[in-house]
């Protein structure tokens, strides 16, 4: 079938197979192009299947050839109507890295669930025996708590007092002031509980219990902070509370994992171009902004580059640098000094008329796209694509 891009607000509801297929592909070319690094050998993903998530999975797999199982919770295809992104990238995964003979299996479900858990740690048992790295990088909305069955949801609210600011519409240019509503006592707790540290360590548990974590054991979360400029309604806002939840969560899983020598690190990221990013307000107008900074600086980083980097600078030295929060801090770059003052005062400049010079509305809706397989250079829009595209392991 001939497959379009079909957007509806901060998503889009078809993905293109090919054009996934090619960004997967640029990513392990990469990858490839730094040569095997000192990494990880047995890796699980939980959240495997775009952005931090699939470049540290495809990180793991062609930096230091991991064997790598994945769980996601993605759309299948189906006759006439297109899988998400997130199934279309994982097939791509599978296939060049069954070429290179590299272990890739891959779980599709609910990650949050009791039922995924039990299944996940089956399937090591049988195939891996132990592992050596777990990367959790869920970015899901909303979450069915295990234990009391009750569905949780986040939002994306400022805490205390309305906020307002300017944001922009990338699809169509427009820069308008927003205000947003602050989040209710009930609103925070139930962001903490969907994006907070809790399900991080019912996975961690439950892999100890199973002695399915290897000597020297480490598990990675992604965290982001930014700057003061998006502060009100990201890090001092609802989701900021479930951010220090899930970093203040890293020192409890450390001390579990004493008798293995393991560790838990939280790892601050760059802001970027996700399909979670692009649902907060404020953030489309601030990345676009910073963008056109860090490009002009030789500084911009996709996600690729920044887990490569991460892994590679960071989390396999022989000490880890971190803050004096204990976290690992890669969005060094990002938050440079000379970086965000200009920044600040482009942010000041920015109007619908003026955005299309001064910032780069263009590259993060390219980017946008590309999410979903769609804009990608090398590929033909008006041929036919297979729209069934399976992923090997999964039947």
């Amino acid at each position: 079938m001939i497959i379009e891009p079909r957007t509806r607000g901060f998503i889009c509801t078809t993905a293109h197979p090919v054009g996934c297929a090619e960004n997967v592909k640029n990513q392990i070319a990469y990858i490839k192009s730094k040569g095997t690094v000192v990494g990880p050998k047995k890796v699980l993903v939980i959240g495997a299947s775009t952005g931090f998530g699939l470049a540290s999975r495809i990180t793991s797999a062609f930096g230091s050839n991991a064997a790598t199982i994945g769980v996601f919770f993605e759309k299948p295809p189906a006759v006439g109507k297109t899988a998400s992104s997130g199934w279309y990238n994982t097939a791509a995964f599978e296939t060049e890295a069954h070429k290179k003979n590299l272990y890739a299996k891959s779980i599709n479900g609910d990650a949050f669930s009791n039922e995924i858990k039990q299944e996940t740690i089956a399937l090591i048992k049988q195939d891996l025996g132990q592992i050596d790295l777990v990367i959790y990088s869920l970015a899901s909305p909303v979450r069915t708590h295990p234990e009391n069955g009750v569905r949780y949801k986040s939002t994306l609210k400022p805490i205390g007092d309305s906020y307002t600011n300017k944001t922009v519409d990338f699809h169509t240019g427009e820069v308008k002031e927003i205000t947003i509503e602050p989040g209710t006592e009930e609103d925070i707790e139930n962001t903490v509980t969907v994006m907070g540290g809790d399900d991080w360590q019912l996975w961690i548990n439950a892999l100890m219990k199973a002695d399915l974590l290897s000597e020297n054991f480490k598990t990675l979360a992604y965290s982001y902070i930014g700057p003061k400029l998006t502060e009100a309604v990201y890090r001092k806002g609802t989701i900021g509370r479930a951010k220090d939840d899930l970093e203040k969560m890293a020192f409890t899983i450390t001390d579990a994992l004493k008798d293995i020598n393991g560790k838990a690190y939280v790892s601050v990221n760059k802001a970027l171009v996700t399909q979670s990013s692009s649902a907060i307000p404020v953030i489309p107008l601030y990345i676009s902004l910073l963008y056109k900074v860090m490009k002009a600086e030789g500084l911009q980083e996709g996600c690729i580059e920044q887990i490569h980097r991460l892994f590679n600078e960071r989390l396999y030295l022989d000490g880890i640098p971190t803050d004096k929060e204990g976290r690992i801090r890669i969005d060094d770059w990002e938050m440079k000094a000379s970086v965000q003052e200009q920044v600040a005062e482009l942010w000041q400049q920015a109007t619908t008329e003026t955005l299309p010079e001064i910032g780069d509305l263009e590259g993060y809706t390219t980017e946008f796209f590309n999410l979903f397989g769609f804009k990608v250079d090398t590929v033909d829009y008006t041929k036919e694509a297979n729209e069934m595209t399976a992923i090997p392991s999964i039947a």
